[in-house]
């Protein structure tokens, strides 16, 4: 398990990493939220989180969210795509990266199928 890496912030183990951040997406009533393990498969990251939102400001106010339990844990400032559009947001946290979706761009990128032999835990409100 890789140790995460921010811009300002100190390390924090990716497991927990993953933890905080699925935490505050189930939080803040995302949708439909998969985790990909990529520890092993790909040297970008140890995991993919992907989840949706029920609009463009949903997408928005969840990233918000994210980005401040972040910063609240000591992360720092996590590098960030798309926060001025809402329809897919990506933020890279080092050994986990999530992409946040409107569910119609959700289903046109269709990140699942890229990954699906590695997707390891899918929870709908758990």
């Amino acid at each position: 398990m890789n140790t995460s890496t921010t811009k300002a912030g100190p390390q924090m183990d990716s497991g927990k990493l993953l933890d905080l951040l699925h935490h505050e997406l189930k939080e803040n009533k995302a949708e439909d939220i998969v985790i990909i393990d990529l520890a092993g498969k790909s040297s970008v990251a140890d995991y993919l989180l992907i989840a949706s939102g029920r609009s463009q400001r949903h997408v928005s106010a969840i990233a918000d969210y994210v980005l401040r339990a972040a910063k609240d844990a000591g992360l720092g400032h996590l590098s960030t795509e798309g926060l001025a559009s809402g329809d897919w947001i990506l933020i890279d946290a080092g050994d986990v990266i999530l992409h946040l979706f409107r569910p119609e761009v959700r289903e046109y990128y269709n990140l699942e199928k890229i990954w699906s032999v590695s997707v390891t835990t899918k929870t709908e409100e758990t």
